[in-house]
């Protein structure tokens, strides 16, 4: 009797942590919302997200997003196609590959990565990778998409390696080894029966990474360059949604329409946040069935 009591007691304590997690994220959901759906009295939801023009301090102002939406969209994409495969090809390195000393080394290293903090490597691009961009290419300014991109690269890899990795330390051992038997080499059995297997998981990594550049704000307000205008190269300077929220809010008058505008564009960032969630998730059931029904 006692040890049931004892497992009943543990089971809404679990359930206490979890509900009060849900709270929280119920109350600061709530609160975006109340502060930022008031900008719709000023603007109309279409020319609030397709808006060419950002000039909130101007009379009258001009609450058009899309140059921020796009900066967003452009160095996150560009962040993936850097960090995916090095975060990859160091899972797979770091699970099927590297010796035992190698293999506990580079983990720390990656780990370490994962600790540093965004203003440090926002500072790292600020003082070498943008002199390095602007004299080797004669840039007017290294402040550009590629060095916010290289820098958010960075950020995003220990994700992507480390669930990566997660993933393919959870591929059953008997898949290795009848893979062998079959007299399967080590780079088929890595690329015909390893990553087929952990695809849910690598899928999922490479969204939750997106997901950690697109969210990012210190890194792209020091170094993205600031220029709320579609680029025209990866040269130019950008704008991201983060960027703008932290640059413009401590200077902005409270109940304002500015107020509330960057209160919605925290309302957009919420809902991209959201989608690669739920793409994740997708992805991650959908070729999990498809591994399974394979293998």
């Amino acid at each position: 009797m006692t040890r049931r009591i004892k497992e009943i007691i543990i089971k809404y304590i679990f359930f206490l942590f979890a509900l009060v997690s849900v709270i929280v994220l119920g109350l600061i959901v709530s609160s975006l919302f109340r502060e930022g759906l008031p900008v719709f009295k000023s603007v109309s939801l279409k020319d609030f997200i397709f808006g060419m023009e950002w000039y909130p301090t101007y009379d009258p102002p001009s609450f058009g997003i899309f140059p921020l939406i796009f900066g967003s969209f452009i160095v996150t994409v560009f962040a993936t196609v850097i960090a995916v495969p090095l975060g990859v090809l160091a899972a797979i390195y770091i699970s099927e590959i590297a010796p035992q000393a190698i293999k506990e080394s580079l983990k720390s290293v990656i780990e370490l990565l994962a600790g540093l903090p965004s203003v440090v490597l926002g500072f790292f691009g600020m003082v070498i990778v943008a002199p390095w961009l602007q004299e080797t290419f004669d840039l007017p300014t290294g402040l550009n998409i590629i060095n916010a991109s290289v820098i958010l690269a960075i950020m995003a890899i220990p994700t992507i390696s480390s669930i990566s990795e997660d993933a393919l330390y959870a591929v059953p051992n008997e898949f290795k080894e009848a893979s062998y038997a079959l007299g399967a080499t080590k780079y088929e059995t890595i690329t015909k029966i390893i990553l087929p297997a952990a695809l849910s998981g690598i899928s999922t990594a490479v969204m939750l990474g997106m997901a950690r550049a697109i969210g990012e704000t210190m890194v792209v307000l020091m170094v993205a360059g600031g220029a709320a205008a579609i680029p025209e190269s990866i040269f130019d300077s950008v704008r991201p949604m983060p960027a703008s929220i932290a640059a413009e809010m401590g200077e902005t008058p409270y109940g304002s329409p500015h107020y509330h505008a960057l209160f919605a564009i925290g309302m957009v960032l919420f809902f991209l946040t959201l989608m690669f969630n739920l793409i994740a998730d997708y992805a991650s059931h959908k070729f999990r069935q498809t591994g399974s029904a394979t293998l």
